[in-house]
C-alpha cells in the first residue's frame, strides 16, 4: 500500500511504517509531505495542551484565592493534576518557552472563566498575572 494511502486510512499504521523506514535508514521511501504535516499538528497539539492547562490552572487557583469559602477537593485535585501534567509537558524546553510566552494571555482568559464561574467583576482580579511560572507549578 503507497504511504500516502496509508496515511489516508490508517495514520497509526503510517506512523508505524514511517518508524521503521527511519530505523532502517531508508529516508529516500518516507512520505515527507504527510511527514511534515503530522509533526506540525503534533507539535500545535503540544501547545494547545499547555494553553489550556495552564488557563485552567490559573482559573482555580483565581476561584481558590478570591473565594476561600467555596474551596473544595474537587477544586484542590484539579490544580494538583493540571500542576502535575504540565511539569510533565514542560520537561520540554519548548514547550516551557511556550508556557512562559503565553502565561499572560492564558491568565487574561483565566480571568474571564474565573469571574464568570464566580460572579465576581474582572476588576477584582489583578490586572497583570500575579503568578510565576516556576511558582505555578511547584506550590503545595
Amino acid at each position: 500500500m503507497k504511504l500516502a494511502r496509508l496515511y489516508e486510512s490508517d495514520e497509526t499504521g503510517w506512523l508505524e511504517r514511517m518508524s521503521n523506514l527511519v530505523n532502517e535508514r531508508r529516508s529516500g521511501e518516507l512520505d515527507y509531505e504527510h511527514l511534515s504535516e503530522f509533526l506540525l499538528d503534533m507539535a500545535k497539539r503540544d501547545r494547545r495542551e499547555v494553553f489550556s492547562r495552564l488557563t485552567t490552572l490559573l482559573t482555580h487557583l483565581l476561584k481558590w484565592e478570591y473565594q476561600p469559602r467555596k474551596r473544595s477537593r474537587s477544586w484542590e485535585t484539579t490544580i494538583r493534576i493540571q500542576r502535575d501534567d504540565l511539569q510533565d509537558l514542560l520537561e520540554s524546553r519548548t514547550l516551557r518557552n511556550h508556557a512562559l510566552e503565553e502565561l499572560p494571555k492564558a491568565y487574561a482568559r483565566a480571568v474571564r472563566y474565573a469571574a464568570g464561574e464566580t460572579g465576581l467583576a474582572k476588576e477584582r482580579f489583578p490586572q497583570q498575572c500575579p503568578y510565576a511560572l516556576d511558582d505555578l507549578l511547584f506550590q503545595e
